[in-house]
Formats: structure tokens, sequence, C-alpha cells
């Protein structure tokens, strides 16, 4: 299968709608905001138009209230994966939610389950101290995980000091001894980025300015009607709702508001690369000249894989 990678706003969607053109494909979301329904401007959702004419699975599937994880992540792709398989067609997993993509590839360890009173526990000191302070702690527990975690990362910290409060154990370490499920799939692994950083942050900013000109607040406003969705939610942790979630209770100023969210999204286009550059064998695409999927084409025929997609094609009409 492809897995079609990057940071936010390198083009990966385009280079996959442009791969649907002309190859037999099934196009799988890898993103932890799509998932979910009336999150559309925020996560840069394709309109309903264009989702109808490229179906992709795993996109509109919970309500913003509830959660999403990586297990349930990996089981709804592997049955979708599957079901291209079985139905003729080349599986594209399409997005930038790195860890989705690395636990479907190495597997999953076996985590202590989440803990509602010791979760309630971590935000009542990262209230009085501030998640920094807890990131601090995690970094003299266990240096590896918190090495790949930004300080204000309020989920991901939760969820390392939860498993070591549990356990005993640092996440880093049971993550080495995670198993996977993996029936003998072979990732092609294509990451997309312009090869002039400031060129993904012009982009950035541009797609900043053009969520929040299309009704950005306005849709949260709207999701915020529901009582059982909360700033605790996972969805909205995603970058852009939790700014929005903010500027809407008196945390942050509108003016702020854009500088903030591309910031956010600045940072979280790094760590994507960050995840991107330990992955072995990943081929790299510049998106930052010519066609996209001239690019993504270019970038499968140097791993000789094309030929074998038109094989594989003729084969299955």
């Amino acid at each position: 299968m492809v897995c079609l990678l990057g940071p936010t706003a390198a083009g990966k969607t385009a280079a996959a709608l442009a791969l649907a053109d002309e190859l037999p494909v099934s196009l799988i979301s890898v993103d932890s905001a799509q998932v979910y329904r009336g999150m559309d401007i925020g996560s840069a959702k394709l309109e309903q138009a264009l989702l109808q004419q490229y179906p992709h699975a795993l996109i509109d599937i919970r309500d913003p209230e509830q959660s999403y994880s990586v297990a349930e992540f990996c089981q709804d792709a592997g049955a979708a994966i599957k079901q291209a398989h079985a139905n003729g067609r080349i599986p594209v997993l399409v997005g930038g939610t790195m860890m989705y993509v690395n636990a479907l590839m190495q597997g999953l360890a076996a985590l202590p389950p989440a803990d509602a009173a010791l979760r309630a526990d971590i935000e009542q000191q990262a209230d009085q101290f501030g998640w920094p302070a807890l990131h601090a702690r995690l970094q003299q527990l266990d240096p590896q995980t918190a090495a790949r975690l930004e300080p204000h990362d309020a989920q991901r910290i939760q969820r390392a000091l939860e498993v070591f409060y549990r356990s005993g154990q640092v996440m880093s370490a049971q993550l080495d001894e995670q198993t996977s499920d993996n029936p003998g799939w072979r990732f092609l692994l294509l990451a997309i980025s312009p090869n002039d950083r400031s060129l993904l942050h012009a982009r950035i900013a541009g797609r900043v300015k053009t969520m929040l000109d299309a009704g950005l607040v306005a849709e949260l406003e709207q999701l915020r009607h529901n009582p059982r969705l909360t700033a605790a939610s996972s969805s909205m942790r995603s970058v852009g709702y939790r700014q929005v979630w903010s500027m809407l209770e008196g945390d942050l100023s509108f003016d702020r508001l854009p500088d903030e969210i591309i910031f956010a999204t600045r940072q979280l286009a790094k760590r994507q690369l960050t995840w991107l550059r330990q992955m072995p064998g990943i081929i790299w695409i510049n998106g930052g000249s010519g066609d996209a999927c001239e690019s993504t084409r270019e970038g499968l025929t140097n791993t000789f894989f094309i030929n074998r997609v038109d094989i594989f094609a003729s084969k299955t009409g």
C-alpha cells in the first residue's frame, strides 16, 4: 500500500486526488481531526461534493464529543485496507497523523488502560503548576518520550505520565516491546514537503487565513451548542479548534487568534517532519515545485512501483 504523508499544508490532498484520477486507488484518511463530523473548516476537510467524487474511508465516523484512539484507527484502517485489496484496488493512506501510520506499521504496545481518577489528578496538577512543569517531570522519568513532545502537548504528556504511574514502566520502554498485527502488508512511504521551509510557512499562514475567512469561529460556536463537548474533548485539542475555544472563553483576543493558530500549526508541522525523518525507507518528494501528481508518480517510479501498479491494474481491469 501507499502512504502519502507530509506536514500540514504540504499538498498531500491535491496529490492524492490527482493520483486517484490516474490509478485504481482507494483513499483512506490518516487525520485525527477529520474523523469528526462537523469539524470541516478547521480540519481542512474536502467539501462534500469532492468527497462524493473522491470518497475517503475514515472521514466523518465520530461525533466531536466522542474519543477515537490509535487502536481504533488501526482496526478501522485495517478493515479499509482489506476491503481495498478485495476490490482489486490500491490502498492509499493520506494524511499527517504520523502516530496512526507508525502504529499501523509497527503495532501497538500493551499499554495500561485509561484511569479516569488518575487523569483527573494529573489535570489538577496541570491546573496548579502548568503543563510545562509536568513535561519537565516527564523528562526526568522518561527522557525519550519527553524529547518528542512539546511542553504544552497536554494529551500526550498526560498519557505518558498515566502509563508510568499505572505500570511503573516508562512509555518508551513499553513501546519498544510493541507487536504488530500487520498481516504481511508492504508499505511504500512517500513524504511530500517543500524543500524550502519558508514556502511551507507561507502555505500555513495562507491556510489559517482561509479557514478564518471561511467561518472557523462560527463552526466552533455551532459545535459548542453540544453540552457534551468540552475543552478537554480529544477533538478540541486539535490545532485551530483549541485556539478558537480559548478565544471564545475570553482567554485569547481575536486579534491574537491568527498568530496563535499559525504558531501552533508550525509546531505541528515540525513534529510531523520529525516523525517522518525517523521512518525507514521513506521517499521524499519536493512539494514546492511542479505538479503534485507528477512529483508523486516520480516518487513511485523511482521505486519501480508504478510498473507493478500498471500490471496490477491491467489484471484487475
